[in-house]
């Protein structure tokens, strides 16, 4: 059992990582699998498991065809994928919505994992952890802290060159069909000004102290 049950259409800050540290993206394509599962499994009861559609020739049109009307389990706010470690933002829109969604795309993760690297056993270091957003000024403010780690991690110069985060899509550099946010309701500032609030980085050290608790590392 969990120990803060989860509520619908409440905002939590989902965090989970590797055993150990152990690089679990290696590649692009690992990357883009765990994008893939973000968006496949906010669906409720998708009728083929992810390996499966992801086989298919046309898998844009047969989503737009079978999936786009389903109740969905969650919306995606923002996320992030890191070697290590995974940010997630969700506000959940069915009971159970997020238990559900991470188990779905963390056990399906491991699963292509394993297979790919000729590897037995568990990937991840526990259950996800996760902790509520209480107000918008902290979603704010979490959302600049996720789309900074990159960059933070050295892993890129700047937060827009890092393909595996939401923040092309704040910053409107991403194409309709290839977005996985919904963040509209909480978060209306508009692309110029969100990369300005977010490459103030006197700001940011500034207002972290805001959201310490909400980090979760």
């Amino acid at each position: 059992m969990r120990k803060n049950i989860l509520e619908d259409e409440r905002i939590y800050h989902v965090f989970t990582k590797s055993i150990a540290k152990f690089q679990i993206f290696r590649r692009k394509g690992d990357y883009e699998r765990m994008k893939g599962l973000l968006k496949y499994y906010q669906i409720e009861n998708p009728p083929l498991k992810y390996s499966l559609y992801s086989e298919l020739k046309d898998t844009k049109n047969y989503y737009r065809k079978h999936y786009e009307e389903k109740d969905k389990l969650v919306d995606i706010i923002a996320y992030c994928l890191m070697p290590t470690h995974i940010h997630i933002i969700l506000r959940e829109l069915k009971r159970d919505g997020i238990s559900i969604f991470m188990g779905n795309i963390l056990n399906s993760y491991s699963r292509y994992f394993n297979i790919r690297n000729k590897r037995k056993g568990p990937l991840w270091e526990s259950r996800f952890k996760n902790i509520e957003v209480g107000t918008d000024e902290q979603l704010l403010h979490l959302s600049r802290y996720i789309h900074l780690n990159p960059s933070t991690a050295n892993l890129v110069e700047k937060p827009e060159d890092w393909e595996f985060s939401s923040y092309r899509e704040y910053i409107a550099e991403t194409d309709d069909e290839d977005r996985l946010c919904n963040y509209s309701e909480n978060i209306s500032t508009g692309p110029a000004d969100y990369r300005a609030f977010l490459n103030s980085q006197k700001d940011h050290q500034r207002e972290l102290a805001k959201i310490k608790n909400l980090c979760l590392e």
